[in-house]
């Protein structure tokens, strides 16, 4: 058990220190029926890869759960019914196809306590113990930004909307995993390089 600690210890504390513009990256969305993990669902679950800066749509997904058993308002918010359920997968099946990308990718959400919250229990109710390498969030790498800028944050702030605003990214007026996810990708880029300013960056200055 020490032995599997260390060893998880200093593999984070190398990539910590690796060129944060030479990684992969796994930006992750998920549609919800409500804010609570304990009680509410997963409806779909989308995800974008980041290769050496590349966001590579061709290889993007967004799967419906089909175990999901209440809607809610997500066909008002996310445009989801009944139909696009009954054709969508299980959700182990889905864990199952997003998990394979731990070993090989950094996560990356906007707000990762609300979406890795859902997916901590997710993977744990459906037994698969396969840990991510390291977890990055855009709202937190956003506030830290601010705060060291000694600018005043209020709210609202640091939804995803607002954080690409400050970056000149086009608005995608849309409640879509997918999109989310892409709108996550490329402000996580325009953060990377705001950051760096043309020097190298580290890992570590994301977390």
């Amino acid at each position: 058990m020490v032995k599997q600690l260390l060893t998880r210890y200093l593999k984070r504390r190398r990539l910590l220190g690796k060129n944060a513009l030479h990684q992969r990256y796994l930006v992750i969305d998920l549609e919800l029926t409500g804010l609570d993990a304990k009680q509410h669902e997963i409806v779909s679950v989308a995800w974008v890869e980041i290769d050496n800066q590349c966001i590579k749509m061709s290889e993007s997904q967004h799967i419906i759960n089909k175990d999901v058993i209440s809607l809610e308002q997500s066909p008002v918010y996310h445009g989801i019914n009944d139909d696009a359920v009954a054709k969508g997968q299980s959700l182990h099946s889905i864990l199952t196809q997003l998990s394979s990308h731990f070993s090989d990718c950094i996560l990356v959400f906007h707000n990762a306590m609300l979406d890795w919250g859902f997916l901590k229990i997710a993977l744990k109710n459906a037994n698969i113990t396969t840990r991510p390498k390291l977890i990055l969030d855009t709202l937190h790498i956003e506030k830290k930004r601010l705060l060291n800028q000694s600018t005043e944050i209020k709210q609202d702030d640091l939804t995803l909307n607002t954080c690409r605003i400050r970056y000149e990214l086009p608005s995608y007026h849309c409640h879509h995993a997918l999109t989310d996810a892409q709108a996550t990708a490329e402000l996580l880029l325009a953060q990377c390089h705001q950051i760096s300013r043309g020097k190298e960056l580290k890992v570590g200055e994301l977390t």
